[in-house]
C-alpha cells in the first residue's frame, strides 16, 4: 500500500451503553427526540476512528498525535460503519458513514515533536458528589469545576471494551495500552459523576494525546466548563478536560462538548 493511500475500516456499531442512565441510548426514549432508535455512543465512534489513525502512525500517535471527531447523524446499533481516513496535507481527514449517511467527520494528526502538556495543578480537582443535583445552567456554570473518580485500566476493563467495539489492531492488548475509547470515556464521566442528566447526546471532542496509558495506572479526568449556552433548542456545554494518569501524568488535553438537554422532536 502506498504511503499517500486512504485507509478504511469497517466495524459493526456495538451499543455499549444500552444499560446506562443515559436514556438516549434507550430505542423507546431515543424516539421521542426523533431518533429511529437508540443512539451508539459518540465515544465509541470516535473510537472506531481512531483504527486507521493508529493502523497509519501507530504507537507514536497515541502517546503525542491528536484528533478532533464531530458527530452529525446518529450510528445505530448493529448497523455497519465504514471509515476512511483520507490522507491531506500531512494529517488524515476522517469520514465515517453508516445508513448511507455521513454519521462523523474528523481530522488527526501527528506533530513531529510532543506538544507542551498543560500543567496538572492548574486544573482542579473536586470529588464528585454523593448526591448529584440536577443538570442545570447553575450547576454546569462556565468557571465549574468538574472531577471523577481514579479509575483504573486493568487488563478486564481493556479486554472488555477491544472486544465491545470489534478492535482487531493487536496493539493494545499486545503492549497493555488503554484504548483511545476508554480515554475519552472519563469525559463523559466527568459530567456523569457531577449532575444527574437527562438524555442527553455527546457531538464531538477534539483531543490532544499526551502519554501513554497502560494497564495499572489509575485515571481520572479534571474538567472545567467553558461554556453553557443554548443553540437551535439544544442546551450545549463545552469542558475542558485534562485526563491525568495516577494523579501526577497528564495523559490527554480534550476539548468536550455535549448536548446536555436536547429539544423534543416535534410531538415527541
Amino acid at each position: 500500500m502506498s504511503a499517500m493511500a486512504a485507509l478504511t475500516y469497517e466495524v459493526r456499531a456495538n451499543n455499549l451503553s444500552r444499560a446506562s442512565e443515559n436514556r438516549i441510548h434507550d430505542d423507546t426514549v431515543a424516539r421521542r427526540f426523533g431518533f429511529t432508535g437508540a443512539l451508539v455512543p459518540g465515544v465509541e465512534v470516535h473510537a472506531y476512528a481512531c483504527h486507521p489513525v493508529v493502523a497509519r502512525w501507530g504507537r507514536d500517535w497515541l502517546a503525542r498525535g491528536g484528533a478532533e471527531t464531530r458527530f452529525l447523524k446518529p450510528v445505530y446499533d448493529g448497523a455497519a460503519v465504514h471509515v476512511t481516513a483520507e490522507p491531506a496535507d500531512g494529517a488524515l481527514d476522517l469520514r465515517a458513514e453508516s445508513g448511507g449517511a455521513l454519521c462523523a467527520t474528523g481530522r488527526a494528526w501527528l506533530p513531529a515533536e510532543p506538544p507542551a502538556p498543560p500543567r496538572v495543578e492548574a486544573y482542579d480537582w473536586p470529588s464528585p458528589p454523593e448526591d448529584r443535583p440536577p443538570a442545570s445552567e447553575a450547576t454546569l456554570a462556565p468557571g465549574t469545576w468538574l472531577g471523577t473518580r481514579p479509575e483504573p485500566v486493568t487488563v478486564e476493563a481493556l479486554t472488555d471494551y477491544l472486544r465491545g467495539i470489534a478492535e482487531t489492531d493487536p496493539l493494545y492488548a499486545a503492549e497493555g495500552l488503554a484504548h483511545p475509547g476508554l480515554i475519552l470515556r472519563l469525559c463523559n464521566r466527568a459530567l456523569t459523576q457531577n449532575v444527574v442528566l437527562g438524555p442527553w447526546i455527546h457531538v464531538g471532542s477534539r483531543v490532544q494525546n499526551l502519554g501513554l496509558a497502560r494497564i495499572g495506572d489509575k485515571l481520572a479526568a479534571r474538567a472545567r466548563v467553558v461554556a453553557n449556552a443554548e443553540r437551535k433548542g439544544h442546551a450545549i456545554v463545552d469542558l475542558d478536560v485534562l485526563v491525568v494518569a495516577d494523579g501526577t501524568r497528564p495523559v490527554a488535553h480534550v476539548v468536550h462538548t455535549a448536548i446536555w438537554r436536547p429539544r423534543r422532536a416535534a410531538g415527541g
